[in-house]
């Protein structure tokens, strides 16, 4: 059975503003008054011109407060239009001016100084209404009793009936003298839709509205409209993004009755629906049902994405507005927790799905960006690894000025800013101070007395072990020295990889992988990385360097085929001398195959070749023959067997093996999954979208 998630029940759902609206007949407006008041309202409508605020002579009637009620004006007992109901309380501001002695007036001055203060006073009231379908003014003339009249003291309201408006629209209300003797008064409403059960059995234009049921079974959420066949509806799901337009989502024009199916992962908290009848000025009704579901508020985090846009651009990509904030942090090659940095980012909100800039002189592998909500970190993310490679051993240098120009510069640590006197690449200069990165072995801390005391206490704990367990200590020792073999052969193990550039995201995917290759550890060289030495000595002369390089050091060349690299191989193998020409002056793929394709042809290629290719993207077929005399690998599905074949002679433990695929294999799913999107897919869009259901 499904549970039930919410029930809009009556064209979706009841509404908690309106429960009981009183009844008013006639199309005539009127106006009445407190008692002791009088009033009169005006025939017409007025065209509404605020005057400049002038001085008041004296007490005079200003409004205080204004005050709104819905109400339903009917034709008859089943034809009515929403109304909304206006009261202006008003209050006497002001005083009578006292006059100076003047000697010689007598009693002909005090008789004029009386009469005045015991005249009643009158005021003009005018009443502003605008809608995005109305606007109207109107003006009501009050009297009040000069026995009521008391400065500063309330006098009573005045209440007109009534301004029509239309089904769910926002309305503005102002309220002023003429003369103006203050700043207006403004009040704003959102008006009731059809969700409301009187206004639905009322107003004749909320009769064709369906009526729609939401409820949740397991992880699908079933939308249930249950409307007569022969009705036509338009139903459309949007993201309500508040710093942008409205972003449609889906959009059906259907037939009713309808079961609208909907993932769980489907679900936003922006995520709103659209339901209106497909008549000529129909009224349509929204609502956002998910604004405080939990699972939603999961799902919009896990769809956000942080996007380098450029060496000094970013965006936070989200269906939905979210409060956050961003932060740069310093993220270290040993690990620990990442450490905030000076040049902060704006600490406001930020708006997703706009460009931002860093404040910084140039880009680096370390630094990243933290998004939080509500002090609760939600995203980390280094932007630049992909494109400048993995974290690099650097320490980050910290220059404070203080006063008088004074300088001074330490390195940044998980224990605190030791201080230091050095020169580095400046990554970015503020007033407050600056910021560089330089290696780290130029200062290692040399703390001599603590090393030989921690060898000291090891060498003895080592001696009593071996005294005790002599037997056990051998086995231990043994196996200690094969992972010390292997992980030194590992080290020293060089990989050059070669691809073909087929797209960006293609670029973006070779990259994740040689980062995750590099953190095994393996000294991986591709030209992504080297794009400067290719603009300057050209890819044919840069692949022969880091060939002969990679083969002296008994390392291995990776051909990663794809179905650009495939059409490169086939072209060449079919005409050479049109193949030669480079296609791009950054392709050190296609410069290479000069040099590969020999190799294979003469048998050369076993021992310092191995291919591969990722399964999602090329079929296994489509390696050409030629290159099959070395091993060809699927990745993920044979990440153990590449790694065991990258690594050669010191293959480390099968355990220890899978863990390091099981962490290639994390490194390279986000970007895998980038490359399988279809072309002009945002960043952040999630293949989603609702499929009509059984419909009965």
């Amino acid at each position: 059975m499904p549970v039930p998630w919410f029930l809009l029940s009556l064209a979706l759902g009841r509404s908690p503003v309106v429960l009981s609206l009183e009844r008013i007949v006639g199309p005539q407006d009127t106006a009445r008054c407190s008692p002791g008041l009088s009033c009169h309202l005006w025939d017409g409508d007025l065209l509404c011109l605020p005057g400049s605020i002038v001085s008041a002579p004296g007490p005079v009637l200003v409004p205080t407060r204004l005050q709104t009620e819905l109400v339903l004006r009917c034709h008859q007992e089943t034809d009515c239009d929403l109304c909304v109901r206006v009261a202006v309380h008003l209050a006497v501001r002001g005083h009578w001016e006292e006059p100076k002695d003047e000697e010689g007036l007598g009693g002909v001055a005090d008789s004029e100084r009386e009469e005045p203060r015991n005249a009643s006073l009158q005021a003009q009231v005018l009443l502003s209404f605008h809608s995005y379908t109305t606007a109207r003014c109107v003006l009501l003339e009050v009297e009040v009793p000069a026995a009521l009249v008391q400065p500063g003291q309330s006098v009573g309201s005045v209440v007109f009936d009534c301004f029509e408006a239309a089904l769910g629209a926002e309305v503005q209300i102002w309220s002023y003298t003429q003369p103006t003797y203050q700043k207006g008064l403004n009040f704003t409403q959102q008006l009731p839709d059809c969700r409301g059960h009187e206004l639905r059995d009322s107003i004749q234009s909320c009769w064709a509205l369906p009526w729609l049921n939401v409820s949740a079974d397991g992880d699908t959420v079933h939308l249930v409209l249950d409307v007569s066949e022969e009705q036509h509806f338009g139903l459309s799901l949007y993201w309500n993004q508040d710093e942008s337009p409205t972003k449609p989502w889906w959009h059906r024009n259907l037939t009713g009755p309808q079961t609208i199916t909907l993932n769980h992962t489907d679900l936003v908290p922006c995520l709103c629906i659209q339901v209106w009848p497909l008549e000529p000025d129909s009224v349509r009704t929204s609502i956002c049902p998910f604004r405080k579901d939990p699972r939603a508020h999961r799902n919009l985090w896990r769809a956000a994405r942080l996007q380098l846009l450029s060496p000094r651009g970013w965006r936070l990509d989200a269906p939905c507005s979210l409060l956050a904030e961003a932060t740069l942090c310093w993220q270290a090659l040993g690990g620990g927790p990442c450490q905030p940095l000076v040049p902060p980012l704006s600490r406001e909100n930020v708006t997703v799905n706009k460009a931002l800039e860093f404040p910084l002189l140039k880009g680096h592998p370390n630094i990243c960006v933290q998004v939080s909500s509500w002090e609760k970190l939600q995203l980390q993310e280094c932007l630049w690894s992909d494109s400048l490679g993995p974290l690099k051993d650097d320490m980050l240098l910290v220059e404070t000025r203080g006063p008088q120009n004074n300088r001074s510069l330490c390195a940044l640590e998980l224990s605190g800013c030791t201080p230091l006197l050095s020169r580095a690449s400046t990554l970015w200069d503020g007033d407050l101070g600056a910021l560089w990165a330089c290696p780290m072995n130029k200062y290692t801390h040399q703390r001599w007395a603590l090393v030989w005391l921690a060898c000291l206490l090891l060498a003895a704990v080592l001696f009593l072990l071996f005294l005790l367990k002599k037997d056990h200590v051998k086995g231990w020792l043994r196996l200690l020295k094969e992972d010390f073999h292997a992980g030194a052969t590992a080290r020293s193990r060089a990989a050059l990889l070669l691809y073909s550039a087929d797209d960006e995201r293609f670029e973006r995917l070779v990259g994740a992988l040689a980062s995750a290759l590099c953190q095994l550890p393996l000294r991986v060289a591709v030209d992504l990385w080297s794009r400067r030495e290719l603009s300057a000595h050209g890819p044919l002369a840069w692949f022969h360097a880091q060939r002969r390089q990679t083969l002296q050091e008994g390392g291995v060349v990776v051909l990663l085929f794809s179905p650009g690299a495939v059409a490169l191989c086939h072209e060449w193998l079919q005409d050479r001398t049109s193949a030669s020409e480079v296609h791009s002056p950054h392709d050190a793929f296609a410069a290479s195959l000069s040099c590969v394709l020999p190799d294979f042809l003469q048998g050369r290629a076993p021992g310092r070749y191995i291919g591969a290719y990722f399964d999602s993207l090329l079929s296994p077929d489509a390696v050409p023959t030629l290159f099959r005399a070395v091993p060809v690998l699927a990745l993920p599905s044979q990440l153990p067997d590449f790694l065991r074949a990258l690594q050669g002679t010191g293959v480390p433990r099968p355990g220890r093996l899978a863990d390091k695929a099981e962490q290639v294999s994390r490194a390279l799913q986000p970007a895998l999954d980038c490359c399988l999107r279809p072309p002009g897919t945002p960043e952040t869009g999630r293949k989603m979208g609702p499929e009509a259901g059984d419909r009965t």
